[in-house]
């Protein structure tokens, strides 16, 4: 009986190895990533930037493919760099142009690093909310076909010295109008400026955009002000109706106990 029990466990056993292998067997690689170093959220029109991208695990699912990059930079150079499991360099290659396509062979390549250098552009069409955006770069699998599929990208808002101005004084009036509102203070006329000036933003009126938010925050802490100059001539009022309240009980009290004194 017991020969019968250690047979049964050892098949168990080998049943339950075997599943562990096979699932082992067809458990998916590492899929690729990428990361980027110093990308920027924003930066000023005519500005250098660079950023760098890290690929890891390049080869998870395919040998050989393009890696194509493509950018909203101007005066770009792309270079691609390869390097192997301890990190030292295997190849280099450098680009020009806003676009590139870069040939990938598995070899000793574990990781592929793309640094982009380029100048920021003119801005065609401005938005307040949601903010610009402009392309900082686009990676793609280009795969043998020509099928593709995207890696990721990145973007940020530029801007100009004069469009941060009119932005800084817009954000500054929305607080003012938000901290009155939350008063009690009317701030229609204030929302009305603010409005204009988002307006004025939109259409590259950078001056007028940043006259109208003043004019929005100057309207929101006059309403404000206003509006705490109500409640403190309210609530006087109403202590002063207190006091004559007290000082009339004080004074009919008087009066009954005297007229209780004379009754005695």
């Amino acid at each position: 009986m017991m020969m019968m029990n250690s047979n049964r466990c050892s098949k168990l056993f080998t049943l339950l190895l075997a599943l562990v292998l096979a699932v082992s067997a067809v458990a998916p690689a590492a899929a690729l990533s990428v990361s980027a170093s110093d990308a920027p959220a924003s930066a000023e029109v005519g500005e250098g930037v660079e950023t760098t991208f890290t690929l890891e695990q390049p080869f998870s699912e395919y040998e050989q493919w393009t890696l194509n990059g493509s950018t909203n930079l101007t005066d770009v150079t792309w270079t691609v760099k390869s390097y192997d499991q301890a990190g030292d360099k295997l190849s280099q290659q450098s680009y020009d142009g806003q676009t590139f396509d870069h040939e990938l062979n598995q070899s000793n390549t574990f990781e592929v690093e793309v640094v982009i250098e380029g100048t920021v552009p003119e801005v065609g069409n401005y938005s307040y909310d949601p903010a610009q955006q402009t392309r900082l770069a686009e990676l793609q699998q280009v795969r043998e076909g020509g099928s593709s599929s995207a890696i990721d990208s990145w973007s940020f808002r530029p801007y100009t010295t004069e469009s941060d101005e009119a932005r800084t004084a817009i954000e500054n009036a929305e607080q003012t109008i938000s901290d009155a509102d939350s008063s009690g203070a009317g701030v229609s006329e204030a929302q009305n400026d603010l409005d204009s000036a988002i307006s004025a933003f939109d259409h590259g009126n950078f001056e007028n955009a940043g006259e109208l938010a003043s004019d929005a925050e100057e309207s929101a802490n006059s309403a404000q002000q206003s509006s705490q100059q109500t409640q403190m001539l309210l609530y006087g009022g109403l202590g002063l109706v207190a006091l004559v309240l007290v000082v009339g009980a004080v004074f009919w009290y008087r009066s009954q106990q005297d007229d209780y004194d004379k009754l005695g």
